[in-house]
């Protein structure tokens, strides 16, 4: 939808061209898509609540495992819903403030979930690497300021991000995507804007982010080192660090693959696939991080038995 305001063309409404090719199994798609978030949800809250019921959980690795599972819930809840609504609806439509709140939510989610995955990483360092040191720097305060940091940082640029965004003048209303993403709704600003701050900020972005993977790895490097000589060490890294390991490398190829597609991806690849591509951070992490925590952390599945057997008493 076009409004005309001195003989310029405002686009107020956008087209997610994304879910064209699958109108013939829309009610298949619909039911197992309602079941999947229903599922997501249902993990993600069970576990946040063991965390906050019980006060032996109140320890840093367990309160940030709630952070990445309320972030979880947060980044599906930016999708879901409308990928539902669209699948119910014969028009894919989506307002353009609209589209730049679901970007604003998809950046958010993607780049806390990297900046808690980091400090996890650091809290294993700290915990393996410098026990002695662990709770004079890993106290309350501090991880207050780490969450914090985690949530503010990619909330703080995609804002502006956002705000630089809303101010373009569009020449296109079609997105190839189920969702929407800002640098696409750059892609379809006219000619006649100046995108050199966008690009500027991405870079910065990119930079940002790429710190968090150095001290993620550097976290690792002397995990793995200080583990080889110790018995203890080496059980203490397969219970805590590998669900952690598997987390953030099954959340970092979904973004990466999806990244390097949107930048290199042939055209020939069939449309199924590019939609699972696209959406493969919002179908996975948010359920393998809970179940792999769940199931792994001795304490956590525990607490989880417990409650569920009082419940059914």
């Amino acid at each position: 939808m076009n409004i005309i305001m001195d003989n310029i063309s405002m686009i107020t409404v956008l087209s997610l061209s994304g879910l064209n090719e699958i109108t013939n199994y829309r009610a298949v798609l619909f039911t197992s898509t309602l079941l999947y978030y229903c599922l997501i949800l249902t993990i993600n809250c069970a576990l946040i609540l063991t965390i906050v019921l019980d006060k032996s959980l109140h320890e840093p690795m367990y309160i940030l495992l709630g952070c990445l599972c309320i972030n979880g819930i947060y980044g599906t809840t930016g999708f879901y819903p409308k990928f539902l609504l669209d699948l119910l609806s014969s028009s894919h439509d989506i307002s353009y403030n609209g589209c730049l709140v679901q970007a604003f939510v998809m950046f958010s989610f993607a780049s806390s979930d990297l900046s808690i995955l980091s400090v996890m990483a650091y809290d294993r360092y700290l915990a393996i690497c410098r026990p002695l040191r662990y709770h004079s720097v890993m106290n309350k305060h501090r991880l207050s300021l780490l969450v914090c940091f985690s949530w503010l940082t990619p909330f703080s640029i995609q804002a502006v991000l956002i705000t630089l965004t809303s101010r373009l003048m569009l020449c296109s209303d079609k997105i190839q995507r189920l969702y929407c993403v800002n640098w696409v709704i750059v892609l379809l600003a006219c000619p006649s804007n100046n995108t050199t701050v966008h690009s500027i900020l991405a870079y910065l972005t990119i930079l940002v982010y790429f710190l968090h993977g150095l001290v993620i790895i550097w976290s690792y490097i002397y995990l793995v080192r200080t583990c080889r000589g110790s018995m203890e060490n080496r059980k203490k890294f397969m219970q805590t660090c590998v669900p952690h390991l598997t987390c953030l490398l099954t959340f970092m190829s979904s973004i990466v693959f999806d990244t390097m597609y949107m930048r290199f991806g042939s055209k020939n690849i069939s449309p199924s696939l590019q939609n699972f591509i696209a959406i493969e951070f919002l179908i996975i992490p948010p359920i393998m991080n809970p179940l792999m925590y769940g199931f792994k952390l001795t304490k956590v599945r525990n607490k989880i038995l417990y409650y569920l057997n009082v419940k059914i008493k």
